[in-house]
């Protein structure tokens, strides 16, 4: 099944695209880059894609935000 999310495509050379954004970035610059794609896909909804794939791709990059905010807090607690 294509996943229209996460394309096999971002994973070329080894590596999930993001996975390398995230090694090559602090942890503000890969904050920044997450919620700033998401608002890209808010502000383009409707415009490119169809609007529900526009907001699962939004939600994705939310996810993985929330994911960054929850790991640091899991770090701190233990």
């Amino acid at each position: 099944m294509k996943d229209n999310i996460n394309p096999d495509h971002y994973a070329v050379g080894g590596i999930e695209a993001i996975d390398y954004f995230k090694a090559k970035s602090t942890k503000e610059e890969f904050r920044g880059y997450l919620r700033l794609t998401c608002m890209k896909y808010l502000t383009r909804l409707g415009h490119k894609d169809s609007e529900l794939q526009e907001l699962k791709k939004a939600k994705w990059f939310i996810d993985k935000l929330i994911g960054e905010y929850e790991n640091e807090i899991k770090i701190i607690n233990e």
